[in-house]
């Protein structure tokens, strides 16, 4: 199930929830002021890890695939 994003119409509070399915998204009230007037947004999604230097220099370099690194047969 997806999470997405709205904003209220009424309040202009943001918030995300979880929706199960696409056509669900128009049954969403606010979470502060639980009016139904609200519109989904569109988001970006993030990758934990890679766009903190700190993490993404812990992280195995190479090629990925066999003997790139990921499946072990590369002599580390």
């Amino acid at each position: 199930m997806p999470v997405y994003e709205f904003v209220c119409q009424d309040c202009n509070s943001r918030f995300d929830t979880l929706v199960r399915s696409y056509s669900a998204s128009n049954e969403v009230a606010c979470k502060d002021c639980e009016s139904e007037n609200v519109r989904r947004l569109v988001s970006t999604f993030a990758v934990s890890g890679f766009d903190d230097p700190m993490t993404a220099a812990s992280q195995p370099s190479g090629g990925g695939g066999c003997c790139g690194g990921s499946c072990g047969c590369g002599g580390n």
